[in-house]
Parts: structure tokens; sequence; C-alpha cells
């Protein structure tokens, strides 16, 4: 009886307990505004982790378009808020987080007062439309929470959420124009033919349905709502905004501009009006359904059936402590905290859940499915992800990487191409950027023994994948081991990255027992040398004919084969087979000095000029930190005779590329891959090859670290005598014992344990 009523106390407390048990309130070093300047592209909102949900102000209404073509300034806007702007326009419910391409912005509210305006105006002059002035020094993000006053107002805006439900709450003065403004127009990357249809059903005077249907990254993207008001809405009304149609049916014979309840349009926004007491709150519960606006009512009676904002923000900040209480680092900086634990928020973001309480979906080929026994996630970036976000979740969460993988295999089961996910969101696969990531996710999971899946399954849709002729110059790299120059603008990444996935499917296969597939992969995996041109020791374009491409530039990263990098760069990426990458390019030796080179020497502007993703501020020397290409490289000197200078590089890495500051991180985040990289490397670790069972050993950052694994058991990090100037690892002993290599391998970890560091400001 005792056992059982503590497992009912422990349910009713749920995240709660865990919080109480974690210790130190983690949660306070989490800072969203990291980031959230130049090239950070993350948004500062209310998010839960994992969430359907990203509620967060946005900042502007740029356009992708600007007299016919793609508007550059666009891209600061790829999460919806820059720190620099002056405004806020609103307040919207989706968001990608740390992404070079974006979509998104659904549902924006903005909360107003006075004459009404239903357009946003223009940041120069805030009195043309509905944004408001705000000030950073009346701002504040947190896990969970999100907190503005709006000045032209003089609202005060919080927002916090649920998994599925956005919860909003604003301070009104005393007025008899109070409005809440619906935007459903608003999206980021937005254009004018973006909006499919909108539509809009006034339920009763608290509760409000629709859905938005978009084709933009994501061409078939349709999400429903309900929004439900703690105060019934005295008047409402609609400015539809939508082109006129040559046949617009018989509604004209209604007023549909003013206290009508069923709206229909591309380009409409909402008002609703309301009388106010000073420091009046009103407050907005906005869920969110992939499948309807029942599934939306379902998810905010489940998840928010209350009021009481406080509550849910409580909710959510506890959720947000059980997760960063996975891995507890001890360090004298509160910098160093602040950067590892925000680092873990932003690794907690993505893959994102996509389905209603109930399990149903909605899935690639658009109908209805269940999610039965795993919870189905989209927001899919694996060119970034595959490298070091999902390894980290191999160890740290792999039952929900396991979900995750499930979740790509749904996607292959709807898929008409017979494919796995390459960068997918809300049922849609966006076909951005190169390689078949899915298979290393896979491979990374099978190999790592976590797989309550199908695992041959899973491995045949690896197979099937990498075996799509028409994708990306796949047919060629499978007919002449690499794919021509004149067939494809990224043929040389291209071929270098289907050779680490073939290798990863390879070991999976091994794990698995299918030999056959093994010998055929692994053959395949050596098609990098098939691109390497020994007379100038870097990777190179062929034609089809064989021969090297003659104009060619190893600094350029303009159509020189390489997708967001240059030779330079990609020349390193064999994290399949470093060993054999070091005598490819002369030896260990040589390899040295190719490295020490990188980082040394100096990059003009003009060589990444016409490439938006990679900025000065991401770069040391040519080794470009703020692209996921190069986040292996500094760990290759442990295939060296000098591994001391993967300490020693890392380190330095550490400071220049994350601080805890607005424009704190040296490039994108990428849905989490820069924060994976910064967990691992602090730690003292790294997975240069998912799909491997080791991880080649670097510098901790930190003076101590456990890491609470989901099989109950526990890994301790100690670095004695670590510091700012102590970065050289003098030994390491792996539970007590000398460990007399440069890896530490999976079961390791898992088996629990401890991994002690000895440091010096010298190096061995």
């Amino acid at each position: 009886m005792r056992k059982l009523l503590s497992a009912l106390l422990l349910l009713a407390t749920g995240a709660e307990a865990t919080a109480q048990q974690s210790g130190e309130n983690l949660v306070q070093y989490v800072k969203p505004i990291i980031g959230t300047q130049r090239m950070g592209h993350v948004y500062p909102g209310a998010t839960y982790p994992f969430g359907m949900v990203q509620l967060s102000p946005d900042t502007d209404t740029l356009s992708y378009e600007k007299d016919g073509k793609y508007n550059g300034d666009m891209y600061k806007y790829c999460a919806g808020y820059q720190y620099d702007d002056k405004t806020i326009v609103g307040f919207s419910h989706t968001h990608f987080s740390g992404t070079g391409h974006s979509d998104l912005g659904d549902f924006l509210i903005m909360p107003t007062v006075g004459s009404l305006k239903l357009n946003p105006g223009v940041a120069s002059d805030p009195s043309t439309g509905f944004r408001s002035s705000f000030s950073h020094d009346n701002e504040t993000a947190e896990a969970g929470y999100y907190k503005v006053k709006l000045d032209k107002y003089n609202v005060t805006a919080e927002l916090t959420a649920t998994n599925r439900v956005g919860f909003h709450q604003y301070t009104f003065p005393k007025t008899d124009s109070a409005h809440i403004i619906l935007d459903l127009m608003y999206g980021i990357y937005n254009y004018e033919d973006k909006n499919v249809w909108t539509f809009v059903r006034v339920e009763n005077d608290t509760l409000v349905t629709g859905y938005r249907q978009t084709s933009g990254w994501g061409r078939t993207r349709l999400v429903y709502f309900a929004m439900s008001f703690s105060k019934p809405i005295t008047t409402y009304g609609t400015a539809n905004l939508s082109k006129k149609q040559v046949y617009r049916g018989f509604w004209g014979k209604f007023d549909q501009a003013h206290n009508f309840p069923e709206i229909a349009g591309r380009q409409i926004r909402m008002y609703f009006n309301f009388k106010t007491e000073d420091a009046e709150k009103i407050r907005i519960k906005f869920a969110l359904s992939p499948v309807s606006t029942e599934g939306a009512l379902l998810n905010l009676r489940t998840e928010a059936p209350g009021w009481n904002f406080e509550d849910v923000k409580q909710q959510a900040q506890n959720a947000w402590q059980k997760e960063l209480s996975r891995i507890v680092i001890q360090s004298e900086s509160k910098e160093e905290k602040e950067n590892f634990y925000t680092s873990m928020y932003h690794a907690f973001i993505n893959p994102t859940t996509f389905m209603d309480v109930d399990g149903s979906y909605r899935g690639l080929d658009q109908n209805i499915h269940k999610a039965n026994g795993f919870t189905n996630y989209t927001t899919f970036s694996l060119w970034d992800t595959y490298r070091a976000l999902h390894p980290l979740f191999n160890m740290i969460q792999p039952k929900r990487n396991a979900d995750m993988i499930q979740s790509m295999m749904a996607h292959y089961d709807q898929s008409v191409q017979h494919m796995l996910p390459v960068w997918a969101h809300y049922a849609n696969e966006n076909w951005c950027m190169s390689g078949y990531h899915s298979a290393s996710v896979i491979a990374d999971a099978i190999v790592k023994g976590n797989a309550p899946f199908d695992a041959n399954k899973a491995l045949d849709a690896c197979l099937a994948t990498s075996t799509h002729r028409s994708f990306d110059g796949l047919g060629y790299y499978m007919d002449m081991g690499f794919i021509p120059a004149e067939k494809n603008g990224t043929s040389v990444s291209t071929t270098l990255e289907y050779a680490y996935d073939d290798w990863a499917i390879a070991q999976a296969a091994k794990k698995l027992g299918r030999m056959d597939v093994y010998n055929t992969y692994i053959k395949r995996s050596q098609n990098y040398k098939n691109v390497f041109d020994p007379s100038i020791n870097f990777m190179r374009p062929r034609l089809s004919d064989g021969s090297f491409k003659k104009e060619f530039d190893v600094l350029s990263t303009h159509n020189q084969g390489f997708i967001e990098g240059n030779s330079w760069n990609f020349s390193f990426f064999v994290p399949q087979d470093p060993a054999s990458l070091v005598e490819l390019m002369g030896g260990k030796k040589k390899f040295v000095q190719r490295l020490d080179s990188l980082f040394n020497m100096e990059l003009p502007d003009k060589y990444f000029a016409e490439t938006e993703d990679i900025t000065r501020d991401g770069i040391i020397g040519n080794y470009v930190h703020g692209n996921e290409p190069s986040h292996h490289v500094a760990y290759l000197y442990n295939w060296t005779d000098q591994p001391w200078k993967t300490q020693e590089k890392v380190r330095m890495i550490l400071p220049k590329m994350y601080a805890s500051r607005p424009d704190g991180l040296g490039g994108n985040d990428d849905c989490g891959q820069m924060s994976a990289w910064y967990i691992f490397t602090t730690l003292g670790f790294y997975p240069v090859a998912p799909a491997s069972d080791q991880y080649a050993l670097g510098s901790p950052a930190v003076n101590a670290a456990t890491l609470k694994l989901e099989n109950g058991k526990t890994f301790e990090v100690e670095a004695v005598n670590q510091s700012e100037k102590n970065v050289y690892v003098q030994k390491v002993l792996l539970n007590g014992k000398p460990l007399q290599r440069n890896y530490i391998t999976h079961d390791e970890i898992m088996q629990g344990g401890k991994i002690t560091y000895y440091m010096s400001a010298k190096h061995k």
C-alpha cells in the first residue's frame, strides 16, 4: 500500500517532484536571448521541451520577395525575432530555432489599446500600425516564460506554454478600447501568395476556432487552432484583405466585417474588443493541432483546463528543470553555467511533437494517422542534427530518440518516393540540403543498442533511400562512385556525405549480422577517395570523363562543388575513416600542418560573400565553426601524434563561438546542433562519426559533471585542476584505471562510472 501511495503521489506531483529532487534551480541559467542577434536565429519566447507550440515575439513583417527577387534582409528573420529591432508586431505560435531557412510564424496575436489599426505599420514609425515599441530593459526571457512591456499601449505581455497550448496573459490599463488582434496573414519567410486559405469560426463569446493552410518551405501545410478567452468578447470584426476573386458566391448578403461568426479567405485579420479596468488581465489559451479544430480543443482542454497563468508557467519550468537535470555540471563560472544550460535548452527544443494528445497526426500522405506506442515528431533538420544532437539524445534521451526514429519510419511508410526524411516538418518533405542522414541517425541507434523498433525494417528503409537513383545525383554516385560536376552543383560535398552515410549503413548491417549489406556499403563508403585530387591534396570536382575540373578555387564557397563550404573545409569530411584520410594527405606530420593551417590562415570575406550561412563571426582562420561540416575537425588531431592540439583547439573554440550575450552564438544553432557540440565538448568527448560506438576525447571545460542516464545509472566526469589555462590533459582514468587511448565507448558511458581527466597548462 505504501508503494502504491508513493506512486500516486509521484504521478500527481509530476515534473515538480523531479525538479525538487534535482537540487539546484537550473532554469535560472537558461538565457533564451543568447543567439537572437546576427546569425543566432533563435527565438526568445515561451516553449515546452520538444513542444508543438513555440510562442514568441516577432519584430518585423518583411516580405521574402522584393522587386520580384529574394529579399536578402529576410534572412535575419528566420526565427521571427531580431534583438536590434525596436518594435514588436505580435506574438506567433510556431518558430524554428536557429535555422538558415524558414517558415511558420502561425497565428500572430497582438494586444492594442485606443484607435483600432489592422495593419502592422512600419518600424520607422510605429504609429502607422498596430506594432509597438519596446525596450530590452522591460523584457524578460526564461525557459518556458517570456515577458515584455508594449510601450505604445502600456500593456504588459506575458507568455508561457504547455506542449500544445500557448498561454497568453495581457495586463491592460483602464480603457473602453482594448483590442486583441488575430493576424492570419503574418508568416515568417512570407510573400503575397503563401497563404492558401484561412478559416475562422467564432463559436461563442469566448471561443474561436479555425485553420490556416500555407504553401512555403512546407508546400502543403495545415495548422488548426482553438483560441479561448478568459473574458467574454464585447464585439469583434474582420478585415479581409484577400484579392478580389471573379467568383465570390452569395456571401455578400451578410455584413462579414462586423460580428460575423464565419470568416474565410486568403488574407484576413480579426479583432476582438473588450473593456478593461486598470491592471486587468485578459488571458488567452491558444491550442494547435495538425489534424482538426476538434483536436485543438482536445489539446486545450487536456493540457490547460484552468486559467491560472502562474500554474502553467510553473509546470513549464518544472518540465525544463527535469530535462536540464539530465546533466548537472560543477563550474565556478556563472557564464559557463549559462552557456551550458542555454545549450541544453536549445538542444531540447527540436525535433517537435507533432500529434494531438490522443496520438492523431497528419502524415506525409496528408491523411490522418495514429501514433501507436510512440510520440510522433517533426522538424528534422538532419543535415545538421545527425552530427551531435541525435548522438546526444542516444546518450541521455534514448527513448525519445527511438520515438524520433519511429517518426522517421512513419514518414518512410507514407512517402510516395519510399524515402526516409531529408529535411521534414509539418507533414512535408522539403528536400533541403544533401545526403540521406536519417540513415546515420538510425544506424547510430542500432549500433549503440538503442533500437526498440524493427531494426531490420529500419535498415531496409535506409537501403531503399540510399538507392533512390533520381535523388540528388545518387544514380551517378552508384554507377561511377562519384557525382560528376556538370551534373550537380554540390557534386563533391554530396559525394562525401553519401560515402559517410554508406559507412553508417554498413555499421548497422554488421550489428544486425547482414554481412552482404555490410560488404556492399563498406565498399561504397570508400567513394570519398574518388573526389580526392592527390596532385593538390584537396577534394575536387570531377567531370563525367573522370578528369578533375580545371577552373577550381579551394577557398571559394561559390560554384566549386560544395554546399555551404569550400574545399578546405570539406577535404576533412571523412569522419568515418580519419586514419586513411591522414595517409591520403601525406601522413601524420603533413596532416597536422594542414590542420594547423586551417585554424591559422586568414579567409578573406570575398570567399564567402555569396554564402549567407557563413559569416565572419563564425570563422576562426579558415575553420568555419558556424557551419556544421567543420564540427568534427578539431578532433582529428587525435589520429595524429599530437592529440594535445585537439585539447588546445576545442578549448580555444568554446569561448570564441559561445558567449552569454545576444550575439553569443558564432553561427546558426540549426535546431540544436551547435549547442550539442558545445555540450559534448564541454564534457570532454565528441562523436566524430555517429554510428561508431566511440567518442573522441578532448578537454573538459567544467570541473565536474554528472550524467543521469535513463537506465538508472550515472556517469561522472571530473577534471582535476581544470581552468582557462589548464586545457591540456596529462592522463585519463576510467573508473580509477588508466585509459590508454584517445576515445571512450558508448557502453562504457552507459554502464555508469567515472572518467577523470588530470589537467595542466603544458601539453604532454
